[in-house]
């Protein structure tokens, strides 16, 4: 009876060849081909089409199962931290026999197919002492033949391929290459996976990056005016909340919040004189100051990652009428996030006591949004902006 413990794939032609009468027909033999490819491809688009490693390691094993006419299968995982193969993903099992697996290199069946980098074949389980016991529960699934893989891509192990049968299996040669086939595809779908989750996780920990730096850049314009002090986080937290109820994205909201926290950062470009004059400004003071937007723009636009942000920082002077500024720009014309951004602005600081003026009420500052309706501002979004203001009730 064909029964090795180990064997490397380059082995395998010479094993099965020296059995006779295990070979398959001409026919069958192309069918079976074909079966294996239409599982290589299904593989192959599991790859392509899924971000998730969990649905990819699934669909592997979904293909693995009946075209290597196994009752079942798991995929464990090498934590290169812990050096442990951790259980990933199974099919066909009736408990949960191997789902806390935690097995270090060369330990077990499977620790031994990893440390030797070569397939281990067990013709029957229940002669071999040790490996198993990991689980009681097993004892429960009555298996008999076993096949590890190591799984390994550019080099490298990514973690071991399970193979189960209920029943004696001597393997055919052909059964042996698909095998060595399809876990070569398995170990690139991890590989990929990885690839990806990595370069997720760089993206999300360069995008907290970025936010951090904003909201420093936040803060340090709000010490440079104090008077003005928790405006911007105000106005911020107020502006996602009317963006989201407008039905903007959360890719659209990123970029809404930050333009909001950097709203005033062209104010870096207004002399201190002009910026902090206690009494009202001279017409040729008022021209500078109406230079702040065209400064953020300076500011911001060279920045690749904040271009898409700039919609606030330089347009959230823009009135629905056209007589804003800095470019006189009206309606529709005026981006959604500036429209929307302006309504939130002049509300929180209407509400806000300033040196020059203490904070109106509630009523007055809802009267005059009102009457800013169709001039100032959008009118849907005012609406939308009272709408969302009763449900949380801040409307008087």
């Amino acid at each position: 009876m064909f029964d090795p413990k180990f064997y490397t794939v380059t082995s395998i032609s010479h094993l099965v060849e020296s059995r006779n009468g295990d070979s398959m027909g001409a026919q069958a033999n192309l069918a079976y081909q074909v079966e294996r490819l239409n599982a290589l491809h299904n593989i192959d688009l599991a790859i392509i089409s899924n971000s998730d490693p969990y649905v990819v390691l699934g669909t592997v094993l979904d293909q693995i199962i009946p075209h290597l006419k196994v009752d079942a299968a798991t995929i464990l995982l090498l934590n290169p931290q812990s050096m442990l193969l951790e259980y990933a993903a199974g099919r066909g099992f009736h408990t949960a026999a191997l789902q806390h697996t935690h097995l270090r290199v060369g330990e077990g069946h499977a620790g031994h197919a990893v440390a030797k980098r070569r397939i281990v074949a067990i013709p029957d389980l229940g002669a071999e002492a040790g490996d198993f016991t990991r689980s009681l529960l097993l004892a429960n699934e009555r298996f008999i033949a076993y096949h590890a893989v190591p799984l390994i891509a550019k080099g490298e192990v990514k973690g071991v391929l399970e193979l189960f049968r209920r029943a004696s299996f001597t393997p055919p040669m052909e059964w042996l290459d698909s095998l060595y086939a399809i876990a070569t595809q398995a170990a690139i779908a991890i590989d990929n996976v990885a690839l990806h989750s990595d370069l997720q996780r760089s993206n999300l920990e360069l995008a907290r990056a970025y936010d951090t730096t904003i909201e420093g850049w936040s803060r340090a314009l709000d010490l440079r005016d104090r008077e003005t002090e928790g405006h911007t986080q105000r106005v911020t937290e107020m502006t996602i909340r009317l963006a989201h109820t407008i039905g903007m994205t959360q890719d659209q909201l990123k970029y809404v919040r930050w333009g909001a926290l950097l709203h005033d950062i062209g104010k870096l470009g207004i002399s201190d004189w002009i910026l902090f004059k206690q009494g009202p400004l001279t017409e040729e003071e008022w021209l500078v100051m109406r230079q702040h937007p065209v400064y953020a723009n300076d500011i911001l636009s060279p920045i690749p990652f904040l271009r898409l942000a700039l919609d606030i920082p330089y347009c959230h002077h823009e009135r629905w009428d056209g007589t804003g500024y800095p470019r006189g720009m009206r309606e529709t014309q005026i981006p959604l996030a500036a429209r929307v951004f302006a309504v939130v602005d002049v509300w929180d600081a209407l509400r806000s006591d300033r040196p020059y003026r203490s904070a109106w009420s509630e009523a007055q500052v809802q009267d005059y949004l009102l009457a800013q309706r169709g001039k100032q501002f959008d009118p849907k979004i005012i609406d939308t902006f009272f709408a969302l203001l009763s449900g949380i009730g801040l409307l008087s």
